[in-house]
């Protein structure tokens, strides 16, 4: 035998339930998703002064270009241009200029960089790098 409608609650059967609350929980964990990643963003603008932006521009043309390439299109390392690390998340990048590529040329920056530093260059990475002057 069925379910009566006083069985079911607002007369909804039960998939048309659990569909509604599954597409509510995927709404809710999107909006959250986005908005955690929106104050990521937010949160990388207001830890590095514009100051310190201008210096860490010029501290990747520089100094990770001398083994990148002055224009970061590769060199004794490989390019970091927005085309090169497509695909690569920017968690990934930080934590590889935090603690260097075991085996290659590549170095730890931790000592000398923060970790809101270090988020921010892989962003900029990701994103283009702009001249440093």
């Amino acid at each position: 035998m069925g379910a009566t409608p006083k069985d079911i609650p607002y007369g909804l059967p039960h998939p048309a339930k659990l569909a509604l609350l599954a597409g509510s929980m995927l709404a809710l964990t999107l909006a959250v998703t986005l908005a955690s990643a929106a104050q990521g963003v937010s949160e990388l603008a207001t830890a590095v002064t514009r100051a310190r932006q201008a210096e860490l521009a010029q501290f990747v043309r520089h100094d990770c270009g001398s083994c990148h390439g002055l224009t970061l299109r590769g060199g004794l390392g490989p390019p970091l241009t927005p085309e090169a690390l497509a695909g690569k998340p920017a968690a990934y990048l930080k934590t590889t200029i935090l603690d260097g590529r075991p085996g290659t040329a590549m170095p730890g920056w931790r000592p000398l960089l923060p970790d809101a530093e270090a988020a921010w260059i892989a962003h900029r990475l990701l994103n283009g790098v702009p001249d440093a002057r």
